[in-house]
């Protein structure tokens, strides 16, 4: 049973950490947060994952995010012989840079709603 994790919906600044509920052994990886993510293609995360949650091969590194979907976000890596990831603990994805104006949006309070 996975441990309870909070993290804030609608945070005065964005973009926000999120946390990852899933992340996909296909190519390109692909990455699920609990709810609305609102981030947009190119923001740069890296993904922060506990050794008891698999997948160490992705933690750590910064990626540029290509969004597939609200709650959904591909990353350029090959996943496919990665360990498996396991829902057991707290894993976040934190935005770490940008190749947009999000970031800073963020810093002059610019909410995307």
């Amino acid at each position: 049973m996975p441990v309870a994790c909070y993290a804030v919906e609608f945070p005065a600044f964005q973009p926000a950490m999120r946390i990852i509920t899933a992340i996909s052994r296909t190519n390109p990886a692909v990455v699920t947060t609990s709810f609305n993510h609102q981030y947009t293609d190119g923001l740069i995360v890296r993904l922060d994952i506990p050794l008891a949650n698999g997948m160490q091969q992705i933690s750590g590194i910064p990626y540029p995010v290509t969004v597939t979907g609200g709650t959904t976000f591909s990353v350029p890596v090959d996943a496919t012989s990665f360990d498996v990831y396991v829902d057991t603990e707290c894993c976040c994805v934190v935005p770490v840079g940008e190749v947009n104006n999000q970031l800073t949006n963020a810093t002059r309070n610019v909410l995307p709603y």
